[in-house]
């Protein structure tokens, strides 16, 4: 009797002493309360949220809309997400969504970890602009999200979930409208702690904020506030030269640009590798020529800008390339800035919100054109309807290979139809309509396992 009592008192000790080590604080992990001390570690904790914007999906733009063609020398690229054949497995789909909540999740963590400090007032200017980016980059990653996964640009239909706290485990996913709302009240909340001063395009500036504004309102159909912030982002930053656009692309100059993702090193995301691959010399995806007809090829400045064609590609070497990101250096080919944001859109968001409420929007199609196209007169407009067909034969040239197409189809429900030229290694895929499954992103199939609270889009 004595041997089990003792043994049942040597059990216990063990069991204390184990619990008692399961309670020690880790010595290889950072402990949350105590990884933000300051605000340089704050500047940290938002520079590690940028990063995750180089993550971007302006390729996957191309790939499933009609901006691009799949050449037959491509042997390696993402046929399936051209052909319209991805579903809740395919990462080529799926994968800003996890990239793009790991940015909010780091921004909701220095957020939280800037609470807690003491801001002397002399660091408050500081703290504030750092809080203005962290909402603001909150508000991008969010939209970006919405753009992606929203099974309609509409009041009601499924959006995304909205993250402001990192201790959230099973979120369900907000409507569209409500997700507007809360990418709105975001931004509302950090444009004035944001410092007018503060000018570095690599970063959310009170502009930038602006243009998100701008963004944001095109697609809820606010017409008046997509008018007033693009206003404020044209006042601000004027349009490229003729003279200064051509080296826009091969960042010689960023005259119009707002906000950018510099790319500096080798180890950056090169968007100009996805359609080149000047390493084995590999066009993966070359300008559609349904685009390339679009452009008057003699005096449009954007045609040579955009798109390269060299005739010393023969066989079955696709001709045309996309000159677009083609720049960068010898050692990291490719390797261009991207342009997030510029005045250029916030033209055409102005004029698509002009022609939907005032009609007065001949004026910046026509200051746009004229700012791009040598000898361009101005033209007139008979109605509405020619106002809007203007702004999107104008959207496809101005912001060809800059992720918006596809969202830009999507936000009046018109179906991807592609030429026959464009589609010979397409297996059929010639046009997508807004009834199909894939005509929206799906959510990823290892997020409906495991988040209880979720819904997929409709027919995946």
């Amino acid at each position: 009797m004595k041997n089990k009592l003792y043994s049942v008192i040597f059990s216990l000790l063990i069991l204390t002493i184990s619990c008692a080590k399961l309670d020690l604080a880790p010595t290889d992990s950072i402990s949350p309360d105590k990884a933000y001390r300051n605000l340089n570690d704050v500047n940290m904790g938002i520079i590690g949220a940028y990063a995750v914007v180089d993550y971007t999906p302006i390729s996957l733009v191309s790939t499933v809309s009609d901006e691009a063609m799949y050449p037959t020398e491509n042997t390696v690229g993402n046929s399936d997400a051209f052909r319209w054949l991805y579903n809740a497995s395919y990462g080529s789909v799926t994968s800003l969504y996890y990239e793009y909540f790991r940015g909010i999740d780091r921004v909701n963590r220095a957020l939280e970890g800037m609470s807690k400090l003491e801001i002397a007032s002399g660091d408050l200017a500081l703290a504030n602009r750092y809080k203005a980016e962290l909402l603001g980059l909150r508000a991008y990653f969010h939209f970006e999200l919405l753009r992606n996964y929203a099974a309609k640009y509409e009041t009601g239909a499924l959006g995304i979930p909205y993250m402001k706290s990192s201790g959230v485990i099973y979120p369900a996913r907000l409507n569209f409208d409500q997700v507007i709302t809360e990418v709105k009240n975001d931004l509302v909340e950090a444009k004035p702690l944001m410092p007018s001063a503060f000018n570095d395009k690599t970063r959310i500036t009170k502009t930038a904020i602006s243009a998100i504004q701008a963004r944001v309102a095109l697609y809820e159909k606010n017409w008046g506030d997509a008018i007033t912030y693009a206003t404020e982002v044209i006042n601000a930053f004027p349009l490229a030269t003729k003279t200064q656009f051509p080296g826009l692309w091969t960042d010689a100059n960023d005259s119009e640009v707002i906000w950018k993702a510099k790319r500096v090193g080798t180890t950056d995301s090169r968007v100009g590798d996805f359609y080149y691959r000047q390493t084995g010399g590999i066009v993966l995806y070359a300008p559609a020529q349904k685009l390339i007809n679009t452009f008057d090829q003699t005096n449009d400045l954007r045609y040579t800008a955009y798109i390269k064609y060299d005739a010393t590609r023969t066989g079955t070497k696709s001709k045309y390339l996309v000159n677009k990101y083609i720049g960068g250096t010898a050692t990291a080919p490719g390797l261009t800035d991207i342009k997030l944001y510029r005045t250029g859109e916030m033209y055409l968001i102005r004029a698509e919100a002009r022609a939907e409420s005032s009609g007065d929007a001949a004026g910046d199609i026509n200051t746009l054109r004229a700012a791009r196209i040598n000898g361009y007169t101005d033209q007139n407009f008979a109605d509405k309807n020619a106002l809007i067909e203007a702004v999107y034969a104008e959207r496809f040239k101005e912001l060809a290979f800059e992720g918006h197409r596809f969202y830009d189809l999507r936000r009046r429900s018109m179906p991807v139809q592609r030429l026959a030229a464009d589609a010979v290694n397409a297996s059929g895929a010639v046009e997508l309509l807004p009834t199909k499954a894939q005509y929206a992103f799906p959510i990823p199939a290892q997020e409906m396992l495991i988040n209880k609270n979720t819904k997929q889009n409709p027919d995946y």
